[in-house]
């Protein structure tokens, strides 16, 4: 029971998929006196087990979060009935147990001996294998192994790795549901895009970051132009198909900067924050997003401004200093329909602007009230 509650509380404490997975397979391992634990996902689609952890005394070439390291179901016929829930009609899946000498207990017709020759292959003298269900339907499955020499799991050990499997399932559901509010926290809902808080918490890091190792952290602000005539002459339904179509372009180009972050920060106004890439990366990213920009079918383009500590652009001690940076260059970008971004510390009337603005409040509204 200590080892249930241990388990429960672990996975509780977890905040992301991955501490989520990792809390399972100790938890797991732990409890059943194991040297190994994995846990795994079925993919419907492609038929075959995902391993997402390996935990404990890895073999050569298993990594603790592998990338790649999956399983064809068709080579399990031991999982098989499992995987297509043929006992959804009555009772509970159970587990079960092979050894590296035998196999199962009692081989099924067509058993073709994979998780015997995986176990010798490994160095493992037996294994406990349970299936994890979630929302009545096969999820994937714990495994837990021990090495030679060390007892075999019995029944009684199969019948606690179920009970185990239930409580991942629970703790798997509750980081689901985590992951739902994090998502609908941090995510614009038309575009799918992160939001405005999104990119505060990412431009706080990243200037830690920089102020750390030196590393170029970039701003591209972007005002989509023409939004308010599409809404007037076409309807907002229209409107919203061009922030989406827009937000499409902003990704695209977005991953041209590795790690890049696209945002839409509320209304017609966009953003990427890059840490890492060149001042010069950002800008050609900038000015090829301008000119993909101009070709949909809606509105007129964008008004794009760039602020990089890899410009001359004095000392980035907040985040506000280089949001207000860029978006005074966004501002120069839009009186001057400029068709191409306008980057701080390259024009010269940019930093000048910022820096008339500082210490106000609602800078956004005062860049657009600016004489012209």
């Amino acid at each position: 029971m200590r080892a249930v509650v241990a388990l429960a509380q672990a996975m509780a404490a977890a905040h992301t998929p991955r501490e989520t997975w990792r809390a399972a397979a100790l938890g797991a391992r732990d409890a059943l006196s194991g040297s190994f634990a994995a846990l795994s996902v079925w993919e419907r689609e492609a038929g075959r087990l995902r391993v997402l952890v390996n935990e404990g005394e890895r073999a050569p070439g298993e990594d603790e979060f592998p990338e790649d390291e999956t399983y064809p179901v068709h080579q399990f016929p031991e999982i098989t009935e499992f995987l297509h829930e043929q006992w959804a009609g009555g009772g509970e899946p159970d587990a079960w147990v092979e050894t590296a000498e035998e196999g199962p207990a009692t081989p099924r017709p067509g058993y073709c001996h994979q998780r015997v020759a995986a176990l010798r292959r490994r160095g493992r003298g037996c294994c406990v294998v349970a299936p994890i269900v979630l929302h009545g339907r096969a999820w994937g499955e714990l495994y837990v192994a021990r090495p030679p020499g060390a007892p075999v799991f019995d029944r009684a050990d199969a019948d606690f790795a179920t009970v185990l499997a239930s409580v991942i399932a629970a703790g798997i559901v509750q980081t689901e549901r985590l992951e739902e509010v994090r998502t609908l926290a941090f995510t614009d809902p038309l575009t799918g895009l992160a939001n405005r808080r999104a990119v505060d918490i990412r431009l706080d890091e990243a200037l830690e970051e920089h102020r750390a190792s030196g590393a170029v952290v970039s701003l591209v602000v972007c005002d989509v132009n023409g939004l308010k005539q599409v809404n007037d002459t076409h309807g907002h339904e229209v409107g919203d198909r061009l922030l989406e179509r827009f937000g499409c372009v902003l990704s695209r180009c977005g991953a041209m900067l590795p790690g890049a972050l696209a945002a839409r920060l509320g209304g017609d106004e966009f953003c990427l924050l890059s840490v890492g890439p060149t001042a010069d990366e950002v800008v050609q990213v900038a000015s090829e997003l301008c000119l993909r920009a101009a070709e949909l079918e809606y509105g007129d383009g964008v008004a794009c401004g760039v602020a990089s500590t890899g410009d001359p652009i004095g000392p980035i001690t907040s985040a506000r200093r280089l949001f207000r940076l860029a978006d005074a260059a966004q501002y120069r970008a839009k009186a001057a329909r400029s068709r191409k971004p306008v980057v701080a510390g390259r024009d010269g009337e940019v930093v000048a602007l910022a820096e008339s603005v500082r210490g106000t409040t609602g800078e956004r509204r005062r860049f657009r009230g600016a004489p012209r």
